[in-house]
């Protein structure tokens, strides 16, 4: 019997580096971060070197308009990795990680969740949904590498509202007995990270038992699992496998592996879990003009609680919302920012980082507050997707670095 008959969870085989003594190199920061610094990923390429590394596995969303170029030369490296045995056959299972930053130590399961329980559409009642609203106008530029792609690199972390601690924290609880699969440090001060091997049976039926008990404990509408960081990247290999499944005879689409995508689950109590604020950089205006696009929010200035914070070359200006257009103060930001045309627009991880880019560049920097974790699934129950770049989990360097990668092709 299968374990996992009925649920949107599967285990995985999954590839990692094999017969490297130095792992360093190996892993590397999500993608979409660091968009608008170039030079971050810049010292990602000078630490790598000639090294062996998931960074010549990806593209780096600062450099995406390079696309034409960079796809070529991922698929020759996933090519060379596979066939000169960079990458090998590590886990049929699942892996354990328990990954140490800043925040402290999370714990996390990598495994693969069925796209057919996946539904990123505004009115989705699916068991998997996204925590923020998708823009579909850069799904393809996505599936374009995608699509010409052997294998998957996943920087999905998805959530289970587990209050209990019955699917993860269990496995930790005896990974002394499991087969350690890496030991590294993380570059870009990304801290370190631990993986186990969860191949066994009991092990893996344990994780079936409790994610099933959780699926039936479910109010009406609830959500299974949420996904709280690469909502884009699952989209797209969501819009891929509605792509290619056409093609497909039935009997072929109930395994075919880009029916599966890779994922992080990860415990939304999880104490080293910090649910951090997405900043606003808007190029190219002055303080003034920002002031004007916000103006139907009722600004108020505050020197306490602020709702959001201004931040020019000339300085810092703090104020309260007293005319919301939204429940969460980014809500009404977003929506008052998005009646803008032509406005050039980046969302950024950090405080100090947008005041480097404001610093360096013709912008307004808008700060917002951080949102209580413990509000994410009953409000996007209720209201659906929150407004896109609500939240972040935790800093750019604690997103989930490319580690495992697992084949979508046949």
């Amino acid at each position: 019997m299968d374990l996992f008959e009925g649920l949107c969870v599967r285990p995985g085989m999954f590839f990692l580096p094999g017969g490297q003594k130095d792992m360093e190199a190996w892993p590397v920061v999500a993608c979409d971060q660091y968009t608008a610094q170039k030079d971050v990923w810049q010292q990602a390429y000078d630490f790598v070197g000639e090294r062996p590394s998931a960074l010549r596995l990806i593209i780096p969303e600062a450099y995406l308009e390079e696309s034409d170029v960079r796809v070529p030369q991922v698929q020759a490296a996933m090519e060379r990795y596979l066939s000169e045995g960079v990458l090998r056959e590590a886990v049929s299972g699942m892996v354990l990680v328990r990954r140490v930053t800043q925040s402290g130590a999370r714990l996390g399961l990598v495994l693969t969740i069925d796209l057919e329980a996946y539904d990123f559409s505004p009115d989705s009642k699916s068991e998997i949904r996204p925590t923020e609203g998708t823009i579909v106008s850069r799904i393809p530029p996505r599936q374009k590498v995608r699509r010409e792609a052997k294998l998957e690199l996943s920087h999905v972390l998805l959530l289970c509202d587990d209050a209990r601690r019955t699917i993860i924290e269990p496995v930790y609880a005896r990974h002394a007995a499991l087969r350690k699969l890496y030991d590294a440090p993380l570059m870009l001060n990304g801290g370190s990270i631990e993986g186990w091997a969860v191949e066994d049976e009991e092990t893996l039926g344990q994780i079936a038992g409790a994610i099933r008990a959780l699926k039936e404990s479910l109010p009406e509408n609830g959500i299974l699992f949420a996904v709280g960081d690469g909502n884009h990247s699952l989209a797209t290999a969501k819009a891929h496998w509605e792509e290619i499944k056409k093609a497909l005879p039935e009997r072929e689409r109930t395994d075919h592996p880009a029916r599966f995508a890779m994922v992080e689950l990860n415990n939304i109590y999880d104490e080293a879990l910090i649910f951090e604020p997405i900043h606003r950089v808007i190029f190219g205006v002055q303080g003034e003009a920002v002031l004007g696009m916000l103006g139907d929010a009722g600004l108020q200035e505050t020197a306490e609680n602020p709702d959001l914070t201004l931040v020019t070359r000339q300085g810092e200006r703090s104020f309260r919302v007293t005319h919301p257009l939204h429940s969460l103060p980014v809500g009404t930001v977003q929506q008052l920012l998005d009646r803008q045309s032509g406005l050039k627009l980046d969302y950024v991880h950090g405080e100090d980082a947008v005041r480097q880019i404001v610093e360096k560049e013709n912008a307004v920097g808008i700060l917002l507050p951080p949102m209580d974790k413990s509000l994410l699934f009953p409000a996007v129950a209720k209201n659906g997707p929150l407004p896109r770049k609500t939240f972040s989990m935790g800093e750019a360097n604690e997103k989930r670095y490319y580690m495992e990668a697992r084949k979508i092709t046949r």
